[in-house]
């Protein structure tokens, strides 16, 4: 690996839109460096993307409605993803993040190789939010933290990534793909070989069981021919898709012996594309996926001198005890039917489902928008008797039809309305309210004959600190005081969220 980084400090031109790739100087990560500003600023709009909020929502929008994904089987845990300009890359781009449209994700992890700046370890951005010009992302502090903690190698570094393009260039393809997601910002500072399994390991130790998408930011060969890109970059991608570090490794180094003219990389984000194989693979990913394949000389540039791009995705069968996509659409199928035909022909459909996880003891939640704004949301919090498929039935009629604010919903609405599922997991009761984790807990609030719950999701909607989430529950929701959480005689109990949508 030795020659892979020789260039990296000799420090190559940049090319705006190719993904070129240079450092401007060397410093020690220090562990105690301090968060000065919160708010992390684009750096490369009007360059890499437009910085009109319009322009960019209409050319993302585009790209992703032209992406044309192959057949994928189970669910995604693990994404590659390209990083120039939108007008070289953007095509390849959108068909890795087509692969989340309608997916619940909460957290994106979203991990590259700092391009400006080598420092020793690896820059986790802690706190506070991302800007684009199509809003604002809050960071998932809470995971940030922990990741930091898991090593000395693992710090913050906030002069790496004030100019990085690597990581803000896929945020506004995630504003347009996902509803409701935070995100943690990762760098290498290209420094040592062995970081990126350091940061693997401390991934792991916090995700599993959660609705959390990881995604390696990473261009292929930079500036060789049209022609050996594509025989390159086959080699990569071929390497990467047997899962097998080992064997990327030593792809990447037959490579550089065979000095191809003008290559002066394979994989600018080698660290981060390694921890996305070695987290996914822990991960049980059954599939390792070519969703498309390009480079700049088939998009707007130079075929004398171009840069490889890669969409690829790692999928799992099931992660973790979640619902896969296929029984997500069944019960919103269910929770539509269930609606359409009671409002219609007053009564309530039969339906019949032999897949255990529709058939689980869960409670669930059924919401109703219309043009996106809410028309009905009732739910059964515990487990019941019933399977779930029949608990979602039930509850789709009730959020239509018994929802006190407002009035039932009415045939002539039905094609205007849209349904979200929440699949709730048991309620655990706690004997802290601190123990509450934003974003990822609903919380049930109980004293004596009063009861409120917030879902997960209101956290992320509202933007609300821990303490206005619990004050606004207890007042609003339950009818106590607001601080009715810090009360002794107050039942806390937590759980989590599956949440999906039409």
């Amino acid at each position: 690996m030795k020659k892979f980084y020789i260039w990296l400090i000799i420090g190559i031109c940049f090319l705006v839109g190719t993904g070129g790739y240079f450092i401007f100087r060397q410093k020690p990560l220090e562990k105690s460096e301090k968060v000065s500003k919160i708010v992390r600023e684009p750096a490369v709009a009007g360059q890499f993307y437009p910085a009109d909020k319009n322009q960019l929502s209409a050319i993302v929008d585009r790209l992703l409605k032209k992406a044309s994904l192959p057949e994928i089987k189970g669910e995604v845990i693990a994404l590659i993803a390209p990083h120039a300009g939108y007008q070289f890359s953007g095509e390849v781009a959108a068909h890795t993040f087509k692969t989340l449209e309608g997916e619940q994700v909460n957290t994106v992890i979203i991990i590259g190789n700092s391009h400006h700046e080598r420092f020793d370890g690896i820059s986790v951005f802690p706190k506070g939010i991302y800007k684009t010009p199509l809003g604002e992302v809050k960071i998932d502090s809470d995971l940030a933290q922990k990741i930091i903690q898991e090593s000395d190698r693992i710090s913050f570094k906030e002069s790496a990534h004030k100019l990085e393009h690597s990581i803000e260039v896929e945020i506004p393809f995630l504003q347009k793909t996902l509803k409701h997601f935070r995100i943690v910002p990762i760098l290498f500072g290209n420094s040592q070989k062995d970081d990126w399994k350091i940061l693997g390991n401390a991934i792991l130790k916090h995700i599993k069981g959660k609705n959390i998408i990881l995604v390696a930011s990473s261009d292929l060969s930079h500036y060789p021919p049209y022609e050996v890109a594509k025989y390159a970059d086959k080699k990569t991608i071929d390497a990467i898709s047997t899962g097998d570090i080992e064997h990327l490794e030593k792809t990447i180094e037959e490579l550089q012996q065979e000095n191809l003219p003008n290559t002066v990389t394979f994989a600018c984000g080698i660290d981060a594309i390694k921890t996305v194989m070695y987290v996914a693979r822990q991960l049980g990913a059954s599939e390792i996926k070519l969703l498309k394949y390009a480079n700049s000389g088939d998009s707007a540039g130079n075929k004398n001198r171009v840069v490889g791009y890669s969409a690829i995705g790692f999928f799992t069968e099931r992660r973790d005890n979640l619902l896969n996509r296929e029984e997500q659409a069944k019960l919103l199928q269910i929770a539509r039917e269930s609606v359409e035909t009671f409002i219609k022909e007053g009564k309530i459909p039969e339906f019949s489902e032999d897949n255990p996880m529709l058939n689980q003891k869960l409670g669930a939640f059924v919401t109703i928008k219309k043009h996106g704004k809410l028309r009905g949301c009732i739910g059964e919090f515990s487990p019941t008797k019933e399977p779930l498929y029949k608990v979602v039935s039930k509850m789709a009629i009730a959020a239509a039809t018994k929802d006190i604010r407002f009035s039932p919903v009415q045939e002539e609405e039905l094609d205007e309305l849209e349904y979200e599922v929440s699949v709730l997991s048991e309620p655990q009761k706690i004997d802290n309210w601190k123990k509450i984790e934003l974003g990822k807990h609903g919380v049930i609030i109980r004293q004596g004959l009063n009861q409120g719950v917030f879902l997960p999701q209101v956290a992320d909607e509202t933007g609300w600190s821990l303490e206005k989430f619990l004050s606004e529950l207890c007042s609003q929701k339950a009818g106590l005081s607001p601080d009715c959480y810090e009360d002794k005689n107050t039942e806390i109990y937590i759980f989590t969220a599956q949440v999906f949508s039409e």
